[in-house]
């Protein structure tokens, strides 16, 4: 994900997003830990998208205050 593509998302919208790619991490993590994780890369990517969207969702709510 990109972040202009981050950026014409709501906070609301944001929030979502963020709590579904930490549901995909858990269930990935769980994967690895039965050695069964077919894309090891994928922990990264979303682990890196989650970093996006958190500063996406800091820059709104300072815009906000």
């Amino acid at each position: 994900m990109k972040f202009s593509q981050l950026k014409d998302m709501t906070l609301v919208e944001l929030m979502a997003k963020e709590r579904d790619l930490r549901q995909e991490i858990f269930n990935l993590r769980l994967q690895q830990a039965s050695a069964q994780l077919e894309k090891p890369a994928r922990l990264r990517l979303l682990r890196r998208d989650v970093a996006r969207i958190q500063t996406r969702i800091t820059q709104l709510r300072k815009q906000q205050a």
